[in-house]
């Protein structure tokens, strides 16, 4: 990660004025049982979607798209599609490979191995690099959190951008 004094003026000033959340404490949820025996869901902030799926917009009026998609367990692969705009990363590898940022099948690979429990049905994205991420946090955020734990999901594995 770049030093702030690495970076031109313009980047050093965005970096130092982006809103961040501040909480007063850390959410935790102890593991009930072993992961072998839990049931585990993917959650990414890379804007993925499945094709003929409503894009991720950029709005910086409203601070960023702070909806959600669902993306079903089996869905293939080259039906899953990124429309989060950033340039702040280059978008090659997931193009490549989707297990880069989004690893479905690496989750497949571990509860095969008997590493994890099962899968669950649904998983979700979301877009990242969000300027205003308050309704995510007060809305969409416990909105999938509820559905999760209503498809008896344990684990969520997060994965960013």
């Amino acid at each position: 990660m770049p030093r702030l004094d690495t970076l031109s003026e313009v980047q050093r000033r965005m970096l130092q004025m982006f809103p961040c959340m501040e909480h007063d404490d850390t959410p935790w949820a102890p593991m009930r049982k072993p992961l072998a025996d839990s049931r585990v869901a993917l959650v990414t902030s890379a804007g993925l979607h499945r094709r003929g799926d409503r894009p991720f917009i950029t709005d910086h009026q409203s601070g960023g798209d702070n909806s959600y998609r669902v993306i079903p367990r089996g869905t293939p692969a080259a039906d899953i599609i990124q429309s989060h705009v950033s340039i702040g990363f280059d978008h090659t590898s997931i193009y490549r490979d989707i297990n880069v940022t989004f690893p479905i099948d690496r989750m497949e690979e571990l509860r095969e191995q008997g590493v994890i429990g099962s899968l669950a049905d649904n998983n979700y994205s979301f877009m990242g690099a969000l300027r205003d991420a308050s309704r995510a946090a007060a809305e969409t955020g416990p909105e999938v959190a509820r559905r999760m734990l209503d498809e008896g999901v344990e684990v969520a594995f997060l994965t960013p951008t």
